[in-house]
């Protein structure tokens, strides 16, 4: 698995974040799933995204081969989440 391109990316967060909460000014934040989340420009947004993404990937890797997993791990992915407007783990 390549790294992900994060002007598509970025572009995709946009977007979701537009059609979940309207319009907002960058670095201003709004609510959103109970949390204060900030809308992100692309320089802040890029590594949100890349954290998010390693342990995503860690979380889903471990998941798939039945590791029992760490509720610090999963609190991050879901805060990680949250901030970028994707879903979370269950």
């Amino acid at each position: 698995m390549g790294e992900p391109d994060f002007v598509q990316e970025y572009k995709d967060y946009l977007k979701r974040f537009e059609e979940r909460v309207g319009p907002a000014a960058f670095g201003g934040f709004v609510k959103y799933n109970g949390r204060l989340v900030k809308k992100l420009r692309f320089d802040d947004f890029e590594p949100v995204y890349r954290e998010y993404y390693e342990v995503a990937k860690t979380y889903f890797d471990s998941v798939d081969r039945g590791d029992t997993i760490n509720d610090v791990v999963v609190k991050l992915v879901r805060e990680r989440a949250a901030e970028l407007f994707l879903p979370a783990p269950v």
